[in-house]
């Protein structure tokens, strides 16, 4: 593998940068950036607002745009899209240089968040609530949706741009200002997109301070989740984080999304079509360097089929290629920190000690070439039972295979853990399909067929149940977290009958 200089990795991430339309970067300031690529700095951005200076702009910012119409709330999201579809590869490019991300991944994370605003412009002219027939004669029921306000936005390192559109398009058209905490390990695709915001808050006439961006550590994150000025946060990462967020958001009665841990799974059925298989698991386990929170982390194989699949997953993965991620052959780059490694490595000997044995993968790359760095062979690990380290997410393409006999051990297994976010299964029977998509089979918010648990699209509401917090954000109607629900009752009459034949006086 040839990796680029850090000069020139600086270079490509300056330019992309201010084509955004943000700042040039420095040597140093008060908040760094880092690449995953080499593990060298990219350089350094000045200081942002303060949570509590950001929460008063988004106060004011709100008494103008609650008011606002949809639809011309709706005009700002579609010319945000205008300017992402215009500058997709500058932003892609910082993806690619925060996260690690190959190139088609990191250009389908913008091409998501465009998705989500061409959803939000069609739904600032939805956002209608319900006529209901009362019981009162010469009355009218009806439920009305309102703003809440400034709305916080904590999100992880794997989706640095992504996941915050599905939060602020939707907060937006919905008439709420948005406050962006993002991972302190992703500052300059924050600060690029939050600058293309503001210029079509410009174009459209929008208040000022309508999106903003606060960097730092956990203690900023923890500010923004105390604050009583912020009535709703929607919060990815850690499980254990998220239930931090949620003890103190529900302290002050506010409310919360949370988008948490995951430990998804694919059940390989004895129809399964083994091309589907090989293909859809290869990608949801090692794509994006098992980084995504949809990653596939189990295989829940039959045992007519285990030998079978372990062989040609095997092979696959020997034949990954991993490297740069701007190299134009990669497909599986580095690990976010060496951090991350460690924690792969101490969760395969624990699986070893479980009786397991690692089928492929398992160690380092380039360490030469790229000590501050940290690539990985993909890794297969087959296993006697689901253990205490295989109910654990680890966050990195570490795959455990597990075998069943009948549909229900294969379903008890898929639900024996914490996490309820994306699940899956690979079969030709009918049966088989339709019993784990229904109320007694898989328990968690996303459940495919014949596709790996990882790749939502923006039309269905993301999210999972149990451990992974129970929040829904993008499609559907999610919309509906980001607003407050107000039923009026309307007298037309000239009396005043009261509700359940209530009589008084």
């Amino acid at each position: 593998m040839t990796l680029p200089t850090s000069s020139n990795l600086t270079e490509l991430a300056d330019a992309a940068l201010q084509a955004c339309g943000g700042p040039g970067l420095v040597a140093s300031g008060d908040h760094s950036a880092r690449t995953p690529i080499t593990g060298s700095t990219l350089g350094g951005l000045g200081a942002t607002t303060s949570v509590d200076e950001a929460v008063d702009r988004a106060t004011s910012a709100f008494r103008t745009w609650r008011t606002t119409p949809g639809p011309l709330r709706g005009e700002l999201i579609r010319q945000f899209a205008l300017l992402l579809r215009e500058h997709k590869a500058d932003l892609g490019r910082l993806v690619q240089l925060e996260v690690g991300k190959i190139e088609s991944e990191a250009l389908g994370e913008v091409q998501e968040m465009i998705d989500i605003c061409d959803f939000a412009v069609g739904l600032s002219r939805q956002l209608h609530g319900l006529t209901i027939a009362s019981e009162r004669p010469g009355h009218r029921l009806m439920e009305q949706w309102h703003p809440l306000g400034p709305t916080g936005v904590i999100t992880a390192f794997n989706f640095p741009v992504a996941v915050w559109s599905w939060n602020a398009a939707l907060a937006v058209v919905c008439g709420n200002p948005v406050i962006w905490k993002p991972s302190d390990l992703t500052p300059l695709t924050a600060i690029a997109t939050n600058a293309m915001f503001e210029k079509a808050a410009a174009a459209v006439g929008a208040p000022p301070h309508l999106a903003q961006v606060v960097l730092g550590g956990s203690d900023v994150g923890a500010a923004l989740v105390a604050h009583p000025g912020v009535p709703l946060v929607s919060a990815t990462g850690s499980t254990r984080m998220g239930q931090q967020v949620a003890g103190v958001v529900a302290g002050r009665f506010g409310r919360s999304i949370l988008e948490l841990g995951g430990n998804n799974a694919a059940i390989v059925a004895p129809s399964a079509d083994i091309e589907l298989v090989v293909r859809g698991m290869t990608f949801a386990a090692a794509g994006t360097a098992g980084q995504r929170c949809t990653s596939l982390r189990r295989a829940i194989v039959h045992e007519s089929r285990v030998d079978e699949v372990v062989e040609r997953m095997t092979a696959a993965y020997e034949s990954l290629p991993v490297g740069s991620p701007l190299d134009a052959g990669t497909l599986v780059g580095p690990l976010i920190t060496g951090t991350a490694f460690d924690r792969m490595q101490q969760a395969i000997e624990t699986a070893r000690s479980d009786g397991g044995a690692v089928a492929v993968g398992g160690d380092r790359l380039f360490a030469d070439e790229a000590p501050d760095a940290a690539y990985v062979h993909p890794t297969i690990v087959t296993m006697p039972k689901q253990t205490d380290i295989v109910a654990t997410e680890t966050f990195a393409p570490l795959l455990y295979v597990l075998t069943y006999g009948d549909f229900d051990e294969a379903i008890d297994l898929q639900n024996g853990v914490p996490q309820g976010l994306a699940s899956s299964i690979f079969t030709t029977d009918v049966r088989e399909a339709e019993r784990f998509c229904a109320a007694d089979g898989s328990d968690c918010g996303i459940a495919n067929v014949n596709i790996g648990p990882s790749g939502a699209e923006i039309g269905g509401a993301f999210g999972g149940e149990k451990a992974t917090g129970g929040g829904r954000e993008s499609g559907s109607d999610a919309w509906k977290a980001y607003m407050r629900r107000a039923t009026n009752t309307i007298n037309y009459s000239n009396d005043l009958p009261l509700a359940q034949g209530v009589k008084f006086g």
